[in-house]
């Protein structure tokens, strides 16, 4: 599909595509894979010990420390947002940060530090889940269609 693309071009531009196909850096994929791995992780190990906090001095059990724990997390990555050490691991780790539940965090105040410039209302309130917005709804539109599809089949096995 690429030669094809590429008999279609002009002549100079054929040259141009080989002149930056030779200079183009390549990326370290399985070292960044690494890397998102290590922190990613690191990040879940750090939520292990926020749930074991809070199970050994708050009395709560492991069906209930999960909502408190996911809260902290995300109060320590908009903490440390705010602050910019968040984006500074988020450049080095890249995906690792990104897919835990920090990375909801941080694209909500990431968007509001960007506006507040705006006002509270219009500014941080109008654009706070510009990002996570869409999220948001594709988490809780695809949570309803796996309870349907889990509730027609609860009630075709029950028949």
């Amino acid at each position: 599909m690429a030669d094809k693309k590429k008999k279609n071009l002009p002549p100079s531009a054929q040259q141009y595509q080989s002149f930056q196909s030779k200079r183009e850096v390549k990326r370290p994929v399985f070292k960044n894979c690494l890397k998102a791995f290590f922190v990613g992780g690191f990040i879940c190990f750090i939520g292990q010990l926020i749930s074991t906090f809070y199970i050994y001095f708050f009395n709560f059990t492991e069906q209930t420390v999960g909502n408190p724990t996911t809260a902290t997390l995300i109060f320590l990555t908009m903490l440390l947002t705010g602050f910019g050490i968040y984006d500074r691991i988020g450049q080095f780790a890249g995906a690792g940060t990104a897919v835990p539940v920090t990375g909801f965090g941080n694209a909500v105040i990431s968007a509001a530090i960007e506006h507040r410039t705006e006002g509270f209302v219009l500014g941080v309130g109008g654009n706070m889940f510009k990002l996570a917005g869409s999220v948001i709804l594709f988490g809780v539109f695809s949570a309803f269609i796996v309870a349907l599809i889990k509730t027609i089949f609860i009630q075709w096995g029950g028949m």
